[in-house]
């Protein structure tokens, strides 16, 4: 068996959507517990958690999430817009030296959404109620690491910008010459670490290098 990761994060402000607590929602009694009925109807039991999430912020990185326990294709739980697929990881959570407790990574897939979009780094959780939680708490988060991962975006992109400092500085435009799926090959095989990073966080990157390190 695979041993879980723990990760910490810092507890966030989210939308209030979840909860109902936002006084503009559209759903006054919150979308968890409108939705809950149905992930029960397919198997998926989320009584012993509060109706609402806890968004979790990891600065500077993102997650890549794969082989969900659940997954809800097409959901169509409101009347209000089309239907949504949900995915969910199980993990453990933990606040100090207090016992983890099981929750859950609740994951509305965003090219099914139709607003309240999650800023990258961010988690949102479900979980048994946590009455000493409180915005900008750290809170520990254990994952599987062979089907969550975290992504440390902004360090990688750092070391990625100082691996082609000298390439750059010696080669000047020429290097920029290659379009990116070339350079992104030769990336990935000359310093692999980049192959975590997607095609836009490595453009930035070359863009960054191309800015700094280039005489024009």
């Amino acid at each position: 068996m695979t041993e879980w990761i723990w990760q910490r994060g810092v507890v966030a402000q989210g939308h209030g959507v979840a909860s109902g607590s936002a006084t503009e929602s559209p759903y006054p009694a919150g979308t968890i517990a409108l939705q809950s009925p149905f992930f029960l109807q397919r198997g998926l039991d989320l009584s012993d958690c509060f109706a609402g999430t806890i968004n979790l912020d990891f600065p500077g990185c993102r997650w890549a999430l794969s082989q969900p326990d659940w997954c809800f294709e097409q959901l169509d739980w409101t009347p209000l817009h089309p239907p949504e697929t949900f995915s969910f990881w199980r993990v453990l959570l933990r606040q100090g030296e207090e016992q983890p407790l099981q929750g859950w990574i609740y994951y509305p897939h965003p090219e099914t959404k139709v607003r309240h979009f999650q800023r990258d780094g961010r988690l949102e959780l479900l979980a048994p109620p946590l009455p000493e939680l409180k915005l900008g708490s750290a809170l520990e988060l254990a994952v599987d690491p062979l089907r969550i991962q975290l992504i440390p975006v902004a360090r990688l992109r750092a070391r990625l910008l100082e691996f082609l400092k000298f390439r750059v500085l010696a080669a000047q435009e020429t290097f920029f010459v290659e379009e990116l799926p070339r350079l992104r090959a030769w990336l990935d095989q000359s310093w692999p670490e980049a192959s975590v990073l997607s095609d836009a966080e490595v453009q930035l990157t070359l863009d960054q290098a191309r800015q700094l390190y280039t005489e024009s």
